[in-house]
């Protein structure tokens, strides 16, 4: 498996065997135990861990691409197993938390669908723990983002906030008063698949027209490939970059372009942009927070993309110039986020398993003294 490596400065450490615990999640974070956990951001081109201690710092992480989604669902198990048992080699992990790319069942236990991934009903949570005998806890990766942005980052403060992570699709979690709004299902916050152009391009996940198909990385990309594919004198700049193969462009490269002032690269993501803008208006007649923090991979486009669409934000939205204007802000974690934010949520089931273990050895320990006597 070819793995990335990012190590903090850190002494050696043992790694602690844990068995697995219930699956309620505590109501408070104030009181979750001060103990290292790993965190697992599962996307659709990639697979990142990393241990994350009780002020949401990042010890070590490691990083490796996303098996190939025609693959069966233990392949990518496989991989998270590989990367947490790498982890546990130098760290005390006493719990492991997955953002998993999908829809998380209300019990967090179940991925039910997965648009990039070929998870379908995936007992994800039992079968992690079965066999890193560890606590886990499984949601939705951009509930984990948006958990993080509001413990450590942008969203600190807010009591209404709304996540969107522009990454291969759209996510997106909701929170209000600290805590995360799963719904009744559970798969609350899929913004990425609302229709916004009946249809439109046709989504993974089986409809036609969803947002994520004209405000992604997917969408920024296939655009500029299309136009490089149709041999487009604005595409000339791009093309010669790549030597003529389209299939090597990829958002970072045109954010790269975008930034040395190539016009169709900065089109491009004013038109990504400015379909954000009109998704976030819809957002806000629906939800009214306070907060829009807007997180993922393409959001490294900063105002190249964020200034559009704050521009069609206010164009859009609903009541304008008579309401309260809700803030557009881009998140301050980066690519971390869902990574940091599963680490701090499976705090809240280490302390489970602290409290019953301790339980476990006080009776074992009274057993002990009474069979002396």
């Amino acid at each position: 498996m070819s793995m990335y490596r990012d190590r903090a400065p850190r002494g050696s450490a043992r790694a602690t065997v844990l068995r697995t615990v219930g699956t309620r999640e505590r109501r408070s974070h104030l009181t979750a135990p001060r103990v290292p956990t790993v965190g697992i951001d599962i996307g659709g081109t990639k697979v990142m861990a990393g241990v994350v201690d009780a002020d949401g710092t990042i010890l070590e992480k490691v990083r490796t691409e996303t098996p190939d989604k025609s693959k069966s669902p233990k392949v990518v198990e496989d991989t998270i197993t590989e990367l947490v048992l790498d982890l546990s080699d130098r760290h005390d992990v006493h719990a492991v938390g997955i953002g998993a790319a999908g829809w998380v069942d209300a019990d967090r236990s179940r991925v039910l669908f997965a648009p990039h991934l070929n998870w379908r009903n995936e007992p994800l949570r039992d079968r992690l723990a079965g066999r890193l005998a560890v606590p886990v806890m499984v949601d939705n990766d951009a509930n984990t983002a948006a958990w993080a942005e509001w413990r450590f980052g942008a969203g600190r403060g807010q009591d209404h906030l709304v996540m969107i992570t522009l990454g291969t699709g759209i996510g997106g979690a909701i929170l209000e008063d600290g805590a995360v709004k799963r719904g009744k299902y559970g798969v609350a916050g899929e913004f990425g698949h609302m229709q916004v152009v009946p249809g439109g391009h046709r989504c993974p996940c089986g409809n036609r027209g969803c947002w994520e198909q004209y405000s992604s990385g997917n969408a920024l990309v296939r655009e500029a490939r299309e136009l490089a594919a149709a041999d487009s004198p604005v595409a000339y700049n791009i093309i010669e970059r790549v030597g003529g193969r389209v299939g090597d462009i990829t958002g970072p490269l045109i954010t790269e372009l975008a930034r040395e002032g190539d016009a169709m690269c900065v089109e491009l993501l004013q038109d990504i942009g400015q379909w954000l803008g009109v998704g976030i208006a819809n957002l806000a007649a629906a939800l009214d927070p306070s907060c829009f923090v807007i997180g993922g991979g393409v959001s490294a486009a900063d105002d190249l993309l964020i200034g559009p669409a704050r521009d069609a934000f206010r164009r859009h939205l609903t009541g304008r110039g008579y309401r309260p204007e809700a803030t557009l802000t881009k998140a301050q974690l980066g690519p971390e986020a869902g990574m940091v934010g599963a680490a701090d949520l499976a705090r809240l089931v280490a302390r489970r398993f602290r409290r019953a273990n301790r339980r476990r050895v006080e009776r074992y320990e009274r057993y002990e003294r009474s069979g002396r006597r």
